[in-house]
């Protein structure tokens, strides 16, 4: 995928959660407005309120810039690396892209393949591969969601 502005920020909390909260995964960081990130994390057992508290502690000092949402992935888990994908493997997901294709932006499918540079989904309209660097965000889907907007 492409680098966002804020890969920095999100590799310097990627790097802190991993000596404070080692079993945390950053799923998402999402700048949602000019001083306001969003961030997604998972864990193995699932994630509750302490712990997006801990987070939030973890990293304080980002509050003097930024206002933090910490949150779980809930059932439309942000996909967001290849080893997501990967682990979703024969899953419905949602991929969106950033310029249409076929006069879509959104396709929903399984998710039959996943590649080193891409991602291949059983969608509606067919099976299409798309490049990480053409995915704008992309989740799991609970079971029976959607067709292609």
């Amino acid at each position: 995928m492409t680098h966002s502005p804020n890969d920095t920020i999100q590799a310097d909390i990627e790097e802190r959660l991993a000596s404070a909260e080692p079993d945390v995964e950053l799923l998402a960081c999402e700048q949602v407005a000019a001083e306001r990130l969003r961030l997604v994390i998972d864990r193995p057992g699932g994630v509750d309120i302490a712990l997006c508290e801990r987070v939030t502690a973890h990293l304080r000092d980002l509050l003097t810039d930024f206002g933090l949402e910490v949150s779980s992935p809930g059932p439309r888990r942000p996909l967001t690396k290849p080893e997501h994908f990967r682990r979703y493997l024969g899953h419905r997901v949602r991929v969106r892209i950033r310029e249409p294709r076929d006069g879509h932006k959104s396709f929903t499918g399984e998710l039959v393949g996943v590649g080193d540079e891409d991602v291949t989904l059983a969608a509606d309209s067919g099976v299409v591969t798309i490049q990480y660097s053409d995915i704008n965000r992309s989740n799991l889907l609970e079971d029976g969601g959607g067709g292609d907007e």
